[in-house]
């Protein structure tokens, strides 16, 4: 999470030659968003599920290389909303694209086209942004030659675009992607000191991996309709004690989280225990609850609790990590 305190500035990179600027990941849900971020970041700072509508915030990841510093933002999957969440999700999404430098528009190559990817074209139609389009899941297309329709495809829905086939978990085409990427950043020094890969709160972070967590687990057993909220986090010489409940909608709901004799909720608790522990570098006690709220997904003070926040940078220096006066 690199939140240690480090001071190391940027300073040096602040010359010709450098670009720095927001990026916006814009897809349908489950079209691999979190997975390149993370990728191309080389730290986890967004869960990963193969469920659609995992992402729910804008997750901020930052890249820093010797050519500049890019600022991510995983966005949620464009989706029809249905509730005030995915209300607030769709105004993120439409908010970055007004703000962002470039976008990257991800289209699962292993997937058919439909009215939902038709829909995301015609959203991404008016943006400032430059926009590059790219092919996603590529390891799962079996012969690589069915690519070149995809491309022929994107091309004509948005003529002169740039499109790059990739595989995140392989690795294949990031280098490719990087490099049109920082090409088209605005020069300039960096935005964050250059240790930094994220700004979004541990107490977030926290939440999302248990709800990662619980996805992983539950698989088509529950629906989309659970939340965590992080309620203790106490943070300790040796030991962060952390209290977090588990939204759902339904009793029904609530007896699958908590599984046969309390099974399953011993087993997600377990799981983001070691996970939090060996990203985060100390021991944690972790309690579970779960909580019944039928309407927590129009409930704002549920949602604002879940929001991501921002961590305290105040331990790194400013201005791209030069001394602040």
């Amino acid at each position: 999470m690199s939140e240690d305190g480090s001071t190391a500035g940027l300073g040096e990179q602040a010359g010709a030659g450098v670009h720095s600027g927001t990026v916006a990941l814009v897809g349908r849900p489950n079209a691999g968003k979190s997975t390149l971020l993370n990728a191309l970041i080389g730290d986890k700072v967004a869960i990963v599920s193969d469920k659609p509508q995992t992402t729910r915030n804008r997750i901020i990841g930052i890249l820093t290389q010797p050519r500049g510093q890019a600022v991510f933002f995983d966005l949620p999957g464009v989706h029809k909303p249905l509730h005030r969440m995915n209300t607030r999700m769709m105004q993120e999404v439409r908010s970055a694209l007004e703000e962002v430098d470039v976008v990257l528009h991800l289209v699962d190559a292993s997937a058919s086209w439909g009215g939902g990817e038709d829909y995301l074209f015609e959203l991404l139609e008016p943006v400032r942004p430059e926009v590059i389009g790219l092919l996603t899941k590529i390891d799962l297309v079996p012969h690589k030659a069915e690519l070149l329709p995809l491309i022929a495809s994107y091309q004509e829905r948005r003529p002169g675009s740039v499109v790059i086939p990739i595989s995140a978990p392989a690795g294949d085409g990031l280098e490719d992607l990087l490099g049109e990427l920082f090409e088209r950043l605005p020069a300039g020094p960096a935005l964050y000191p250059r240790d930094l890969t994220t700004t979004q709160t541990e107490r977030f972070f926290v939440a999302e991996v248990i709800r990662e967590k619980l996805l992983e687990r539950t698989h088509g057993e529950l629906p989309y309709t659970t939340g965590v909220v992080v309620e203790l986090f106490d943070e300790g010489e040796t030991l962060l004690h952390l209290e977090a409940v588990i939204y759902v909608e339904r009793k029904s709901q609530k007896g699958i989280v908590i599984g046969k004799g309390g099974s399953m909720i011993r087993a997600v608790g377990q799981a983001a225990r070691e996970d939090l522990e060996r990203i985060l570098g100390i021991k944690i006690y972790l309690g579970l609850t779960v909580k019944v709220h039928p309407r927590w997904r129009d409930d704002p003070r549920v949602l604002v609790a879940m929001e991501p926040g921002m961590a305290d940078l105040s331990d790194y220096r400013g201005d791209g990590g030069e001394d602040s006066t």
